[in-house]
């Protein structure tokens, strides 16, 4: 017997002991099947969240528009436009809802009533795409059978309204309508949504990106892939210094510390204390805040001395880790060994310009990079800090086990920013350990970094070195998920000629409508053969005020970041896309601006502001044209052996 048969013999008798008889064996087939003729489950793509929570789980709730759909689906011209739209408010924000409207009801027995029926006939629609036993998974304990009665066709009972109003009685007169309208809200939500795909960029500018990591911990069906500002968290949890500077002073300059400090309970006061020691009668004038609407001015003074401090102590571990990596080939960024302290210049780019400052007193010219003892020591504890933070930590494993650099789902390729190309849409390569990588694995060689960084614990160079690559992952010019050539953050800062200021973008960015080039990258990731395979992407917002599309070379290509931060919206002029891909086909959501998660309640607002179909299939989607459907017809093949093996004699049945 070959090797071949030998696995074969042993997946056979592997079944036998799961499906002993040719009914077992049968039985599977039969209900594998009828699932492949199912319609495919919704997908939810996101991106560029940037902290922005409440608007985050506001498109969670409503699905991009989905919830509305089905109501509109459902009920048609038999609701009030107002009905429908308390109906959705009710379904986002049921406990909420509920509490407003228990005091404004006249009858709430009615009210309850025509609710309830109203949300078993929706829980219905939305659950026909479904197996039961899928349904079933889904159903809150609490309330799983007598769900379940409603929702299900019952051929057998004659008078059926009788019998439905029978139960929804009995729900009222054991006041349990409040905790039944619950129930049925979040199950809608549940089975609205089948698959969530966040394409990049959690952290950094807004104020929650904690909240989104504990939503997204308790969502049922979600993968990742992983964007720069995720990356740099991502690096800081690991312990590496540089990476802890980049998160605090990303976050100390858009007024967002309170991540850091009530989110994930790490203690900044020794930061505080050396900048307030250091920089108290220093020139911080360069180093602004961008404050929110919550922001306690009373703190800006403190805020800036931090800001500036945290700056120096960044530009010197990035000089550092530049010197160790000359195969970074970021001299470029090797800065403060230019700058004349005398003359208050810096000579960049063949040319000298003046310093908006220059006042930096733990710099010493003849070892611009090396740290002070002070700010050494500040580095220790507060890295420490994000390495003891249990809740960081919980986070940053939940991105490790569900995320990725890129993901390839159901013909769909995803990543953050780019593929990084040479001017001639050739796949720019990066030299490591004198191999060049390019494309695809590129992307793969830079993920096992990653991944090195957070879980070679046994190997402490070879963390190092991760948690380094990891940083160049986060602003390297031939890292996938930035971009760019440069982060000029020093010359941001300090140089007021904003021809420094200026990043140019990897040349991707202008060939991703180009149908040879977006061809070549479905290629090299191994979805050429697809039916209709699209790139899904985000990074870089879309200015629908300069014209700009998110939809590229003829709808193979999405650019689903349109301004989810507040701080884009005036760039875009909308406040993101999303994408839904449903059983008949992908559908584009662009959004307005989000108020408040308690507007939506009481005015029940929501945001979606556009919805346009940008792709329909002349026949409805299967769960069979998914990599589920796929999976599925192994499994089929599998059992039609096993199958035939009971039915010759050569495996007994049990």
């Amino acid at each position: 017997m070959s090797k071949s048969e030998e696995l074969e013999q042993k997946l056979i008798e592997s079944l036998s002991r799961e499906f002993p008889t040719k009914a077992a064996a049968s039985t599977e087939i039969i209900n594998l099947q009828s699932i492949l003729n199912l319609p495919k489950g919704t997908e939810h793509f996101l991106t560029d969240i940037h902290g922005e929570y409440e608007q985050f789980i506001h498109v969670l709730k409503n699905g991009s528009g989905s919830v509305r759909r089905k109501i509109d689906e459902e009920f048609g011209n038999t609701l009030t436009l107002k009905d429908k739209k308390s109906l959705a408010t009710l379904i986002y924000y049921p406990e909420e809802k509920l509490a407003l409207i228990e005091k404004e009801e006249e009858n709430i027995d009615d009210w309850y009533r025509i609710t309830l029926h109203r949300l078993v006939a929706l829980t219905r629609r939305v659950a026909s795409k479904y197996t039961r036993s899928k349904v079933r998974k889904a159903l809150p304990k609490d309330f799983a059978y007598v769900i379940e009665e409603l929702i299900t066709e019952k051929a057998e009972v004659q008078d059926k309204e009788g019998y439905y109003n029978s139960i929804i009685s009995t729900i009222i007169w054991l006041k349990k309508a409040p905790e039944f309208i619950t129930a049925l809200s979040n199950l809608i939500q549940r089975l609205v949504i089948d698959h969530l795909h966040i394409v990049g960029d959690i952290y950094d500018r807004g104020p929650g990106a904690h909240i989104i990591m504990d939503t997204l911990l308790q969502y049922h069906s979600v993968d990742i892939e992983w964007g720069n500002h995720d990356i740099i968290w991502m690096a800081a949890a690991s312990g590496h210094p540089l990476s802890v500077a980049t998160v605090i002073r990303l976050s100390v300059r858009y007024a967002n510390l309170g991540t850091i400090e009530e989110g994930y309970g790490i203690n900044l006061v020794p930061l505080v204390t050396f900048a307030m020691k250091t920089y108290k009668d220093s020139n911080c004038d360069p180093f602004v805040i961008r404050p929110g609407e919550e922001y306690n001015r009373h703190d800006m003074g403190m805020d800036v001395m931090v800001h500036k401090a945290i700056f120096v102590i960044q530009m010197k571990l990035e000089g550092q880790l530049i010197k160790r990596h000359p195969e970074f080939e970021m001299d470029d960024r090797l800065v403060l060994e230019h700058i004349d302290f005398d003359k208050g210049t810096v000579e960049l780019y063949g040319k000298t310009y003046p310093l908006i400052c220059s006042d930096f007193p733990t710099i010493d010219p003849d070892d611009p990079y090396a740290l002070t003892p002070e700010e050494e020591e500040v580095m220790e504890r507060i890295t420490a800090a994000f390495v003891r933070s249990e809740k960081l930590q919980k986070h940053i494993k939940f991105l490790y086990s569900k995320g990725s650099m890129y993901k390839v789902y159901n013909g769909n390729l995803l990543y953050h920013g780019c593929v990084p190309m040479e001017e001639n849409g050739r796949f720019l390569a990066m030299e490591i350990d004198g191999r060049n990588y390019a494309g695809k694995s590129l992307y793969d060689r830079l993920e096992a970094f990653a991944r090195k960084a957070y879980y070679a614990n046994k190997d402490p160079e070879e963390k190092k070195r991760g948690q380094d690559y990891m940083y160049y992952i986060w602003t390297g010019a031939k890292s996938p998920v930035f971009g760019k050539d440069r982060m000029a953050t020093f010359e941001s800062y300090l140089i007021a000629d904003k021809e420094t200021h200026k990043e140019k973008k990897n040349p991707y960015y202008d060939l991703r409508d180009n149908e040879d080039v977006v061809n070549s990258i479905l290629k090299e990731f191994g979805l050429a053969d697809e039916r209709d395979p699209h790139i899904i992407n985000g990074h870089v917002p879309v200015e629908l005020k300069k014209g700009e599309s998110p939809v590229l070379c003829g709808g193979r290509l999405f650019i689903i970041d349109g301004g989810f931060s507040k701080a884009y919206q005036s760039k875009t002029g909308i406040a993101g896309y999303t994408l839904v891909y449903n059983s008949h086909g992908l559908r584009l959501v662009a959004h307005e601006p989000f108020t408040s998660a308690e507007d939506a309640i009481r005015n029940e607002t929501d945001i979606v502001s556009d919805s346009e179909i940008v792709e329909t299939s002349s026949e409805r989607i299967s769960v069979e044209d998914t990599d589920t459907g796929r999976e599925l017809r192994e499994q089929i093949a599998s059992l039609t052996v096993l199958l035939s093996a009971y039915e010759d004699g050569l495996i007994p049945e049990k």
